[in-house]
Order: C-alpha cells, then structure tokens, then sequence
C-alpha cells in the first residue's frame, strides 16, 4: 500500500473528514438559531454532529472489529439524529430549504462513508 493512502489516523478517514465538514457547518447554521434556542435545539445539535467524528474517533482506535463496529453504528446512530434535528429547524424555519439542503447532502455523504467502514469491517470480520 503506498504511504500517502495509509491510513494512520482517524483523521485519515473519508468518513470522519466529511462528518468534520458537517460539524462545521452545523456549528456555523446554528448560530443563526434564535437565543432561547442557544441551550436548546442548537445545544442538541451541535452535541449529536460532535458525536458522529467523536465515536468515528473512538472506533478507529478500537483493536477489535467487534468494537469498531459498535462505535462506527452508534456514530451512525448520532448522525440519524442529526438529520432529525435538522428537519425539525427546517420545519420551524430556523433553516432555509437551502441551508437544509446542503446539510441533509452531507450528511447522506456521511452516512454512506460510514455505512461502507461497517461493511468492510463485516467483511473481514468473517
């Protein structure tokens, strides 16, 4: 395997570089929120986005493919909550169709890159 694809860290993940971006842009969004929600729904956002990397992180370091599953799942569990708040700040329009729209992309992207780590952990589990 050539040395500038090795992965080394769980920063090297496709996975926990577009669950970055989408910590980011959720961290961005929800200082638009109205104050009262300050401790709220943007509070439970932004705590469910930094768990998808968080547990993405945790897995990496994981010796066994049983752990890293879990963990990589339960990051899928956090991002699946994310898309939850993310339609409810839309539907009382504290996100534009827009701004929504690019959010529920990413987080499609996410899903997917996680989705394909459990597979090929499954894979070389058996």
């Amino acid at each position: 395997m050539d040395t500038k694809t090795k992965i080394e860290s769980f920063t090297d993940l496709k996975a926990w570089k577009e669950g970055h971006r989408l910590v980011l842009d959720v961290y961005k969004i929800s200082r638009e929120f109205p104050r009262e929600e300050m401790f709220g729904l943007a509070n439970q956002l932004r705590r469910a986005v930094v768990s998808i990397t968080s547990n993405l992180a945790e897995g990496f370091s994981r010796t066994s493919y049983k752990d890293k599953i879990k963990f990589y799942s339960i990051s899928l569990g956090s991002l699946t909550e994310v898309q939850n708040q993310l339609l409810i700040s839309r539907d009382i329009n504290y996100l534009n169709k827009e701004k929504f729209d690019i959010l529920a992309q990413q987080t499609i992207l996410v899903s997917k890159l996680v989705n394909g780590l459990i597979k090929k952990l499954k894979t070389l589990n058996t």
